[in-house]
């Protein structure tokens, strides 16, 4: 009888869930859907597309995603915050709902600005990974990775500030179960979080009559079982009739895709940092921006907001090291199934937001620390002062400007204040003497260590 392989339950990168069972998997995917849910929906929330229809892309989206990467990259996609300015500067928002006739042309726009994505990958394959990836060194994806992580760290606060006790608890929570927790309850910390918290929350709020703890219940109440997630008249198929609009709203948005592209780079990165497997390699940058360009392309055209690959996953990566993509697959399917249950999407909003601030609190918080084991592993050597230069201009950057603002006839294009210091640090990455980065294709021991435990 062959003997049982011991796993050590967060303590080792998993690379296979299989050997974990198939209800842990199911729960770790759960985990994966709780983690992008509150930022997923935040999108339409501040621009007034549907919530069910970006459940059902964000899902959707994460599979195509993952068919076109060789099912090898543990990413999930969700909507893109990037975007954001695009969507409000074409169809701003009246009395604070959304323009729901001039949405499509928005998403029209984001559309086209997914086909740069494609672009780009053909230029990868064309000229080689080498060439292209010689732009973006660790000196400048690592800091990218920290502006991240802390850039969202604001916005974690911002959340914890409106319960500071919820958030503590979600973050005890957290903490207790991933440092002391032992089996599953080690690689399910944040899924335990939510539901004790929350649980908590209804006790003291609902039970007691403590207000400030206090779930509101009305919308999951009213909320239907069953849904369609798509509207016709909200597609571009069936809202864009104005031609004029259409090429205004392309040309506004289109260029906000040069931001995004260099935070998939970053992102992709930041997967490959914290799985210990070179994604950029295998299967191919080019792979990856495809899956994230059609992405972007679907779901768009049917109304849902950009698709982007997600750090708050990431983030769960790094916490529980399951390193598996079927188990991110998991999660599409639980967002694809749920984007057709509008009382799911009811419960999940009424979770205090001070909760999720408390797990974001860890979440952005892993997300930077990537971004300084990728400089560490990779060995800058910030003794030379043109690296200092180029972490600390894309840091002051990323972190304390507000971005540019491009005016185009009577619109105008908002380039965030992350990518600007992309663009900015590849710029002087490549003008500064001293370029002596070379990408290596060939895995690090720590790659071929985790091939051969995968296998």
């Amino acid at each position: 009888m062959a003997k049982k392989e011991k796993i050590s339950i967060g303590n080792e990168g998993i690379y296979d869930a299989k050997k974990l069972g198939a209800p842990k998997m199911v729960v770790l995917g759960f985990q994966h859907m709780f983690a992008m849910f509150g930022a997923t929906v935040t999108v339409p929330l501040l621009t007034g597309l549907d919530i069910s229809t970006t459940l059902l892309f964000a899902g959707l989206g994460t599979l195509l995603f993952h068919c076109l990467t060789k099912f090898k990259v543990p990413a999930f996609l969700g909507s893109s915050f990037a975007f954001i300015g695009g969507y409000l500067a074409v169809a701003p928002l009246q009395d604070g709902r959304g323009n729901k006739e001039m949405l499509p042309y928005a998403c029209l726009g984001v559309a086209c600005a997914g086909l740069l994505y494609l672009v780009l990958a053909g230029i990868i394959k064309l000229v080689g990974i080498n060439k292209v990836m010689k732009l973006f060194p660790p000196v400048v994806t690592g800091p990218i990775i920290m502006a991240i992580g802390l850039g969202l760290a604001p916005s974690a606060i911002a959340n914890c500030s409106q319960n500071w006790w919820l958030a503590i608890i979600a973050l005890v929570l957290i903490v207790a179960f991933n440092i002391f927790g032992k089996g599953m309850v080690k690689i399910v910390p944040i899924l335990l979080g939510i539901i004790i918290t929350y649980i908590v929350a209804a006790i003291v709020g609902n039970g007691f009559g403590v207000e400030s703890f206090a779930i509101d219940f009305s919308g999951v109440k009213d909320a239907a079982w069953i849904g369609f997630p798509i509207e016709w008249s909200s597609t571009v198929f069936g809202g864009v009739r104005n031609s004029s609009a259409a090429v205004s709203a392309i040309i506004a948005i289109v260029p906000i895709a040069i931001a995004t592209m260099m935070e998939h780079i970053g992102d992709v990165s930041a997967i490959s940092a914290t799985c210990n497997k070179n994604y950029i390699k295998d299967p191919g940058l080019h792979r990856t921006l495809l899956g994230d360009g059609f992405a972007t392309i679907l779901a768009s055209l049917f109304g849902a907001p950009a698709n982007t690959t997600y750090g708050e996953n990431t983030g769960v990566l790094a916490l529980s090291k399951v390193y598996d993509p079927r188990v991110i697959r998991i999660a599409a399917y639980f967002a694809v199934v749920f984007s057709i249950c509008p009382k799911f999407a009811a419960v999940i909003e009424s979770i205090p937001v001070a909760v999720v601030g408390g797990i974001s609190f860890v979440l952005y918080g892993m997300i930077s620390a990537v971004g300084v084991r990728n400089v560490v592993e990779a060995k800058v050597d910030f003794s030379k002062s043109r690296n200092t230069i180029i972490a600390a201009i894309i840091l002051v950057l990323a972190l304390g400007s507000n971005g540019i603002t491009i005016p185009v006839g009577s619109t105008t294009i908002s380039i965030s204040a992350l990518a600007t210091a992309s663009v900015v640090g590849i710029i002087l990455n490549v003008i500064l003497p001293g370029n002596d980065y070379v990408f290596k294709m060939d895995n690090n021991k720590k790659e071929e260590a985790a091939e051969s435990k995968a296998e």
